[in-house]
């Protein structure tokens, strides 16, 4: 397995220090957060997206996706939805990025066989557009659906490959799933795993890699065991958390965990 981590854990930070922090500390990729606060958005030119793309290819490290915020089931109209989803495949294609992430979104005032079937013609819609600009789109495990299960509603309405699932393995977990529950529903979809740590299911704040809760090693020998050679990315989010010991600090630790888990899993 290949290993990223978010820039959501060095909020702001320049696109050239990311990615010196990538290749001094033994990363693989970087998930871009996709934030008008941060150096790479979709308010970007062609020229800012042409350079990120080719600081990218010279350290030699992948783009792995953009972190779009987009909602897909949420009440509303479509095309502002679909919109975003364009301009999020679009700046994706220009840095060459695989995949975008999108959160469901859904709320309290749709029933969930609505926020499913809202989300599942939004995403069949902009399938299409994903194909013609070789981008997949993935759902993360979040907010309204957190587990594998809840994902699952939506991708089974939508059938398409370039739709497919992020598997926070934080999101599951607090939604009572076990890591070979996620896996059996999200296998077939699975485009990449985010990993972090946390204290507890009341206390978020990011943590070390292995210094929290987090099923961490049960997931990665599961996915060891089933052959699965995707991406690992951490998720260190800092952004919200103002006290968090800071990302630079911890990455070797960090990749040196990730190296343990998954050479006792081999």
């Amino acid at each position: 397995m290949k290993l990223a981590f978010s820039t959501l854990g060095v909020p702001g930070l320049p696109l050239p220090d990311v990615l010196r922090l990538a290749s001094e500390h033994g990363y693989h990729g970087v998930e871009l957060r996709a934030h008008p606060e941060e150096p790479v958005h979709t308010g970007i030119g062609a020229a800012e997206r042409a350079d990120a793309a080719a600081e990218f290819k010279a350290a030699e490290i992948t783009p792995l996706g953009i972190a779009g915020y987009t909602r897909v089931a949420a009440p509303g109209d479509d095309e502002p939805v679909l919109g975003e989803l364009r301009a999020l495949l679009d700046l994706a294609h220009d840095l060459g990025a695989p995949y975008v992430r999108v959160f469901p979104g859904g709320t309290a005032e749709q029933s969930p066989e609505e926020a499913d079937a809202t989300a599942a013609r939004r995403l069949g819609t902009a399938a299409e557009y994903a194909a013609d600009v070789g981008v997949r789109i993935l759902v993360e495990t979040h907010d309204s659906h957190r587990t594998g299960a809840d994902a699952m509603r939506i991708l089974g309405l939508v059938g398409h490959r370039q739709v497919g699932a992020l598997w926070d393995v934080m999101h599951t977990w607090r939604g009572g799933e076990q890591p070979s529950e996620t896996y059996a529903a999200l296998s077939p979809h699975l485009g990449y795993v985010q990993v972090k740590d946390i204290a507890s299911t009341e206390d978020t704040a990011p943590l070390p890699l292995g210094a929290g809760v987090l099923p961490l090693a049960e997931t990665v020998e599961l996915l060891s065991r089933q052959g699965w050679d995707g991406w690992l990315c951490w998720e260190y989010e800092k952004r919200w958390y103002e006290d968090a010991a800071p990302l630079p600090g911890l990455l070797d630790a960090g990749r040196d965990h990730l190296a343990r888990l998954l050479n006792d899993s081999a």
